[in-house]
């Protein structure tokens, strides 16, 4: 999902969560270290840092304020995602269907 299709709760909501599972990937952490959407990330550190630059580019088009970048040099494995809980296309019609104004 793009991120400026993303509404204010969902783009900070996915902005925390990518948080976490940075600090699972990377520090060894063990709380959700398990869950499905961890594991797809699993040798995919340049996928997620790329993922992060662009919540935090569109959380700045917004006016918030951004203070925690992703150290880049941790940042390696596959630059791409190819691994989905739910296909994008299943993620937009979920997220419309809150009526959260996302995918607007």
């Amino acid at each position: 999902m793009p991120p400026d299709r993303l509404c204010r709760n969902h783009l900070l909501g996915e902005h925390a969560e990518l948080h976490a599972i940075w600090s699972i990937l990377t520090q060894g952490k063990s709380g959700f270290a398990n869950h499905p959407e961890t594991l797809r990330w699993k040798g995919k550190l340049k996928a997620l840092y790329s993922r992060h630059e662009r919540l935090a580019d569109e959380m700045a088009l917004r006016g918030y304020m951004h203070k925690s970048p992703l150290l880049v040099e941790l940042a390696v494995g596959a630059e791409k995602q190819t691994d989905y809980v739910d296909l994008p296309e299943e993620q937009m019609r979920m997220l419309a269907a809150k009526g959260c104004g996302c995918c607007l």
